[in-house]
């Protein structure tokens, strides 16, 4: 039996392959060909009007052109000009054109691609290597491709063509092919009969009558089939088939929505500029479809994509628009882009969804239901309350699927957040976000399906993705035949609000999942590209500033709220969040084009906060000297949060006293007392208030500590777990000194050296405050190494807390379970704390993200923890250079410390004070007393006026907290994400108790995100 199964499988493949599908096309002639090559083939795109003589542009010199010419380096752009005529004896809605640009069949959106126009600049549709085909649009045959000469660089090996300055200028691609041809269409329908029969057989067990029956009547087809006349026969062949496609499926057969889409990276393999083009090819294919497939339904998310097809293809834009109103053009996901959400700041996770809803709702009057994630690198704890807040019901991604160890247990549950907080969330069980509806694929999907019993409904994302291309015409094929066939799961292609209708009606109380969905996979996300991270928390905190600094200058100082300005900004570093330039995995054009745009930013929000402080120090000024502005919502050195003084009110009264001490140095001032050794290295560290020492007996703190970095694969995403048996620690150092400065602060300095690098290390202690402050300088020329920072801390603790969006998580420390150990290197933001009843410790950072605790056996009994703290890596794919520059990374050892000193800890590192010439009494901008922070002020999004002023509850506890404002205000009430009365959802319940003229009172739940507004 197995003899004959092989022997109808094989005869239909080979038929299928060698025979049949070429059969589709007959080519009637040659296309003539003429092209353009943008500076001589290497320069960046232009726009089509420039390329086609349009808008007063004079054509460029075209050169004759032909198939098997070369076209396009790396990364260059050649404008291809096809004309013909369709004989006269032929009727053209019977014919196609079929270009091939030199395709290596590697995937669609990871090599060339083209954008077909017409000669009056209007886009066609799309060409790539799975739709390289081309309806007529008459007799007279006259288009253009910009073609993209896009490099393969996934091949995961270290290339140059990661970047345009690197690559070579030899072109890559022929032109293949480029002819008229006859479409056969009962041939290409054949194609479709057999490929989903075969595959439905394939996916059958031997026993099963289904399958044998498939395989008779496909061997039987193809005895139909005459090879030298394949249009002629096709139909008898076709015929052949339909009582097997007649049976329907089974009763009880799962149900599986096919959604359209198309997972386009917003940078990855290719720069930014490359995606604005990919998205207006991809969308051009699909709106294509849907005018000629009626049943197709095409979901995309990313408002920032909408926004480039808008700007850049506002013909295909209109035509997305209308798409929308009937309900088959689906935006989803509504954030801004599709971000890593383990490392993007509260507020900057709020603004995705704040700016992306409301681009959404602007330009087609809906609200996305659902958040549409299926690739970022794992999932904050924080996401259900945040998502929830912005009008979002339902969750999906498929990224979990790739855990390397432990196997999650659902894919249709409830997420519950570090709130309470629930989202229906789905994982799509096909188990890949660029379905192509195979058999193999739907059968993996129904046996996979982890609900069974409770759920009949799962998902399946289909299209081309990661670098663009979406659904073709013969993956449509494939779901009309697959509706109601016995034997396969019941494909019905809709959108994902249908599905999620269905699956919740069906499904009302689904098992739950407590905290972040952990991805054991791509855990050197945290750490790679080390300036690309520091410029994501610098712009985060600059915007904070930017934003409540204008506001209060707005109320009280009639400035100019920057509303276009701050807009712009907030854009640009949203994108730059997204899942695979955040995370550090995207080629070096990438990175080298964010660290640009970083430092655009950090100048422009600079000024803005300049020019905001300065007008406050004019408004409330009272004489010559200086204003210490504090940006945090902590308060530090004697001045309050959100507030500022002159300089001379807030000097510190104290000093840090310095002592020599066997080479080394002891620290000490109100609160701590540290002792540094002759290797720069911390001995000691004392918390007076409690007369503990933090350090176990013979362990130092500030350890600089080297592993070997090779991961089996995805060098950027990746940390294996073995790299920690291999380690050097760097406990050389040079040139150590210290220093009493002017503001009484103590500093200590050395140099570490090791490889081809080096470390200038300042450790800071400032009078009153209980940390200690450590700037690393780092010349940095290692690769394939990975390096951490230490600190042993003397508590028995099974767990530790992370800071992440609005509060903090819990993760063991200990390795009791396959879970706990897949943990051994995770993210945290601004801080990490380790502590046991009474006592603490916390390390804070400025800009990383790594970080790894472990427990150890202590020689006095118990155990004792190391917090580390991941400073940069040397991966050296997509980019070879990972890295190699100078970089300045702060922590802060704070000593002593529980989650309240922590938390201010890691503001304070992150929002250091601000000076302005003048002195000035400038009040508190909001004065919140009781467990609330203030994590935004702004003014509101509608121009009104309004003051936004956004709080959460950092500690995990339950309390009352008053908030008064600096400025005066005519009644307050509490609204959502999108700023609109909280009384509209039906999930959170408002925690604003009384206000009054002056104050309001709300109750906070631990982590509870609270947005009031007060109106002007």
């Amino acid at each position: 039996m197995h003899d004959r199964q092989s022997e109808i499988e094989n005869r239909v493949r080979r038929n299928l392959k060698e025979r049949i599908s070429p059969a589709v096309h007959t080519p009637l002639s040659d296309l003539t060909v003429e092209a353009w090559h943008v500076e001589g083939g290497t320069g960046e795109p232009v726009d089509p009007a420039v390329a086609l003589g349009l808008n007063g542009n004079t054509r460029p010199d075209y050169e004759t052109f032909g198939v098997g010419r070369p076209w396009g380096p790396p990364w260059g752009t050649s404008w291809l000009h096809f004309t013909g005529t369709v004989p006269a004896d032929v009727n053209p809605e019977d014919l196609e054109i079929v270009i091939n640009l030199g395709w290596n069949y590697g995937g669609a959106g990871f090599q060339a691609e083209g954008l077909v126009y017409r000669p009056d600049g209007s886009v066609i549709k799309g060409i790539n290597p799975f739709n390289e085909w081309l309806k007529l649009e008459g007799r007279e045959i006259d288009f253009y491709v910009e073609a993209a000469a896009n490099p393969m660089v996934g091949d995961w090996r270290p290339t140059e063509l990661g970047d345009k300055l690197t690559a070579p200028t030899d072109p890559i691609y022929k032109l293949i092919r480029a002819d008229l041809n006859v479409f056969h269409e009962q041939v290409w329908e054949l194609v479709a009969d057999i490929d989903v029969l075969d595959q439905l057989a394939k996916a059958l067990p031997v026993g099963e009558p289904r399958k044998w029956e498939i395989l008779l009547a496909l061997d039987h087809a193809l005895d139909l089939i005459e090879l030298a006349d394949i249009p002629g026969t096709a139909e008898a062949a076709r015929e052949s088939l339909k009582p097997v496609y007649a049976k329907p499926a089974n009763a009880s057969a799962h149900q599986l929505t096919a959604t359209g889409h198309a997972h386009i990276d917003s940078a990855w393999l290719w720069p930014v500029r490359e995606t604005v083009r990919k998205v207006a090819r991809t969308t051009a294919n699909q709106v294509n479809l849907l005018e000629n497939y009626p049943d197709h339904v095409y979901a995309m998310s990313s408002a920032q994509q909408y926004e480039w097809i808008k700007e850049h293809r506002p013909e295909v834009y209109d035509k997305v628009k209308a798409a929308v109103a009937e309900g088959r053009f689906v935006p989803v996901g509504g954030m801004w882009v599709e971000s890593d959400t383990n490392m993007v700041g509260s507020e900057a996770m709020a603004r995705q969804l704040i700016i992306g809803q409301g681009f959404f709702n602007d330009e087609f009057g809906i609200l996305c239901d659902e958040v549409w994630l299926p690739d970022s690198f794992g999932y904050s704890g924080a996401l259900p309350q945040i998502v929830k807040l912005a009008g979002v019901k339902n969750f999906l991604t498929q990224k979990i699927s790739w855990n390397r160890v432990n196997k999650f247990p659902h894919h249709t549950f409830n997420w519950e957040g570090i709130d309470g907080t629930r989202v229906f969330t789905h994982f799509p069980p096909v188990d890949t976000y660029n379905a192509d509806l195979s058999g193999r694929e739907l059968d993996h999907a129904v046996t996979n399906f982890r609900d069974k019993g409770a759920s009949s409904h799962s998902l399946a994302p289909f299209g081309w993705g990661d670098g663009g291309g979406g659904p073709t015409r013969e993956m449509l094929q494939r779901a009309r035949r697959t509706k109601d066939l016995e034997g396969s799961a019941q494909v019905i292609v809709r959108s994902p609000k249908d599905f999620f209708a269905d699956a919740r009606a069906e499904y009302p109380n689904p098992a739950v999942w407590k905290g972040e969905l952990y991805l054991e996979i791509h855990r050197g996300t945290y750490t790679s590209q080390a300036k690309t991270k520091q410029g994501n928390r610098r712009s985060e905190h600059l915007l904070r500033e930017a934003e409540q600094w204008s506001a209060m200058a707005a109320l009280h100082a009639g400035f100019s709220y920057p509303y276009e300005d701050l807009t712009r900004i907030w854009k640009l570093v949203l994108l730059q969040q997204f899942h695979d330039i955040l995370p550090g995995s995207a080629i070096a054009w990438v990175h080298r084009e964010a660290r640009e745009n970083y430092l655009k930013i950090f100048d422009e929000l600079n000024a803005i906060i300049d020019q905001a402080q300065q007008a406050l120090v004019t408004k409330f000024g009272s004489g010559d000297g200086e204003t210490v502005f504090n940006g945090a919502p902590v308060g530090r050195g004697g001045l309050a949060a959100l507030s500022a003084a002159p300089a001379a009110d807030v000097a510190a009264a104290e000093k840090v006293t310095l002592t020599d001490a066997g080479g080394g140095y002891t620290i000490e001032n109100s609160k701590i007392t540290v002792v540094i050794d002759d290797h720069g290295l911390i001995t000691s560290a004392i918390d007076k208030a409690t007369g503990r020492e933090t350090l176990p007996a013979g362990q130092t703190a500030n350890l600089l500590q080297l592993h070997a970095d090779f991961p089996n694969a995805w060098d950027a995403w990746d940390i294996d777990e073995f790299y920690k048996h291999t380690v050097t620690n760097l406990t050389e150092a040079e040139g150590l000194a210290a220093e009493q400065l002017a503001d009484g602060s103590v500093q200590v300095t050395l140099r570490r050296t090791f490889g081809s690098s080096s470390v200038d290390q300042t450790l800071l202690v400032r009078p009153g405050e209980s940390g200690v402050e450590i700037t690393n300088a780092i010349d940095w020329h290692e690769q394939e190494k990975l390096l951490k920072l230490a600190f042993p801390i003397d508590v028995h603790a099974d767990s530790a807390a992370y800071e992440t969006q609005f509060g903090h998580l819990v993760r063991p420390t200990h390795e009791n379970t396959s879970w706990d150990t897949a943990r051994f290197e995770v993210c945290a933001h601004r801080w990490v704390q380790v502590g046991e009843t009474g006592f603490g410790a916390a390390l804070a950072n400025d800009s990383t993200y790594g970080h790894d605790v472990s427990r150890h056996a202590s020689p006095e009994g118990g155990s004792y923890s190391v917090v580390r703290l991941s400073l940069l890596r040397g991966p050296r794919y997509p980019d070879p250079r990972t890295d190699q520059d100078q970089h300045v990374i702060k922590a802060r050892f704070e000593i002593g410390a529980g989650i309240a000193e922590a938390v201010d800890a890691g503001y304070r590192i992150n929002l250091p004070e601000r000076r302005q010439s003048g002195a000035a009494q400038v009040p508190a901008i909001v004065t919140v007393d009781g467990p609330a922070i203030v994590e935004a002020i702004k003014l509101a999004e509608d121009r009104s006026g309004d003051v936004i002023v956004r709080l959460y509850e950092p500690y995990g506890g339950r309390g009352s907290a008053t908030v008064t404002p600096g400025f005066d205000f005519g009644s307050v009430s509490e609204v959502d994400l999108l700023e609109r009365p909280l009384t509209e959802l039906e999930e959170p319940k408002p925690a604003l108790v009384e206000a009054d003229s002056k104050a309001a009172t709300i109750a906070v739940r631990p982590f509870k995100i609270i947005s009031l507004r007060f109106s002007r």
